[in-house]
């Protein structure tokens, strides 16, 4: 096929029409992104065991609502379950000595076979909006973008309001500088357990959310879930550093992870327009990943070689 052909053949109705979907979609995994979003840059530790608690929410979310509860009542168990699995990261890392990294490994792995339990080892579990009461779906996508901009700004407002309490101060600043931290009496371990609770719990959440969306709870809905989140915080903080030259608000930050979640998946709809093989989204997954992690570098890269430059001609002069 010529390239003429090739972009005739696109079609661009088809493409608008798919924006919206990605929007909710995206929001969705913008919320997953807040939660990862605690360890990656307030504790400053990498957590892999959001991969798990991801697909932990849905499986909760999906089977609360197959017993007949309520979409919110599922959230609430979501959040719990997640924060539990999170905790679980956290007493291996602060308890046991092990690594961060591998913490999150162990429960990441360990939680493959409780979503088994909790689905009745059933490897998914459907949903559908005929039957089931669900919060947000995929046919209805103007309410569920409607819905998901209040849940994401409720979020948002309150871990704006929490990281600003001493508690929140506590979790920022052990991230920041454990040892000083731990000088002036801030018991470092509790607020590292802490932060994986609320992070895994926040990363449930939205997997409860996505497994309402998208109509059913899959064992492997996680999978590549960190990479995802991750791309989102950078997306988010790389435009919000080019919006905002001096100081940004903490909230701001937030919002911007969410708004990274919305533009990643925009990203997703378009390679998938483009008649792109689906197989290869983790490939591209990756290289906007590594894209948008090299945008800071080369930008100080920048700056030094700029002030460099400048007092290099100032000495010559003198």
């Amino acid at each position: 096929m010529s390239i003429q052909a090739y972009f005739s053949s696109l079609s661009l109705l088809k493409l608008l029409k798919n924006m919206p979907g990605g929007i909710a979609q995206g929001l969705i995994w913008g919320l997953m992104a807040l939660g990862i979003y605690i360890t990656f840059r307030l504790l400053d530790m990498a957590d892999l065991t959001v991969d798990g608690s991801f697909t932990t929410g849905g499986a909760c979310a999906a089977m609360m609502i197959l017993a007949g509860h309520g979409p919110w009542a599922a959230l609430g168990v979501a959040l719990i379950a997640g924060m539990l699995a999170g905790l679980c990261t956290g007493l291996l890392h602060t308890k046991l000595g092990i690594p961060a990294i591998l913490a999150g490994i162990l429960t990441q792995f360990a939680l493959y076979s409780v979503n088994l339990h909790i689905m009745g080892m059933a490897a998914n579990r459907a949903l559908s909006v005929d039957k089931y009461p669900l919060l947000l779906s995929s046919r209805h996508i103007g309410a569920a973008i409607g819905k998901g901009l209040v849940i994401a700004a409720v979020i948002v407002a309150l871990m704006y309001w929490y990281f600003g309490t001493e508690q929140g101060r506590a979790i920022r600043a052990t991230g920041d500088n454990p040892a000083m931290s731990r000088a002036l009496g801030i018991n470092i371990d509790n607020m590292k357990v802490l932060g994986l609770a609320l992070s895994n719990g926040i990363v449930a959440l939205a997997g409860g959310l996505m497994a309402q969306y998208q109509g059913f709870a899959d064992i492997n809905m996680g999978r590549g879930a960190i990479v995802i989140g991750l791309a989102a915080v950078i997306i988010g903080e790389v435009l919000v550093r080019a919006l905002f030259k001096r100081y940004i608000n903490f909230s701001i930050l937030l919002a911007f992870t969410v708004l990274g979640g919305v533009l990643y998946y925009l990203v997703v709809v378009v390679v998938l327009w483009l008649k792109l093989d689906s197989n290869d989204l983790k490939l591209f997954t990756a290289v906007i990943v590594a894209l948008f992690l090299a945008v800071p570098h080369f930008r100080d890269r920048k700056q030094h070689s700029f002030r460099g430059g400048k007092k290099k001609g100032v000495t010559g002069d003198a």
